[in-house]
C-alpha cells in the first residue's frame, strides 16, 4: 500500500489518497491534504465541517452523506459546494482523514 507523509508523520493511504486508517489523522495534516485537494486555506467552516464529519463518525461509526451533513450538521448544501467544490463529500471526508464516503464514485 502506498504511504505519504503530512505534518512529519507517514501513513498508509489508499491509490486515491485517502487515509488507510482514519485513527492516524492528525489536525496538523489537515491543510496539507486541503492543498493537495486545491484548498490554500482551510477556514472556520472547513473546519466546522471536518470537526462535524470526525464527531459524527465516532457517533454513528459512518461517514455522513451531504444530507446528513445539511440535516444533523446545519451545514447549508449551497456552503459545502462553496467550501469544497467539486465533490464536497469526497474532498472534505479526505481532509477529516477518512476514507472514500460511500456513494462516492
Amino acid at each position: 500500500m502506498p504511504s505519504k507523509t503530512f505534518a512529519g508523520k507517514t501513513v498508509e493511504v489508499d491509490n486515491e489518497g485517502f487515509l488507510v486508517n482514519h485513527d492516524d489523522w492528525t489536525e496538523e495534516m489537515a491543510p496539507e491534504i486541503a492543498k493537495e485537494e486545491g484548498i490554500d486555506n482551510l477556514t472556520e467552516g472547513h473546519w466546522n465541517v471536518i470537526r462535524f464529519i470526525r464527531k459524527d463518525y465516532q457517533k454513528t461509526g459512518q461517514i455522513p452523506t451531504i444530507r446528513r451533513m445539511k440535516n444533523a450538521g446545519g451545514i447549508p448544501t449551497n456552503e459545502l459546494y462553496e467550501l469544497f467544490p467539486q465533490g464536497p463529500a469526497k474532498k472534505s471526508a479526505k481532509i477529516a482523514g477518512f476514507g472514500k464516503p460511500q456513494g462516492c464514485v
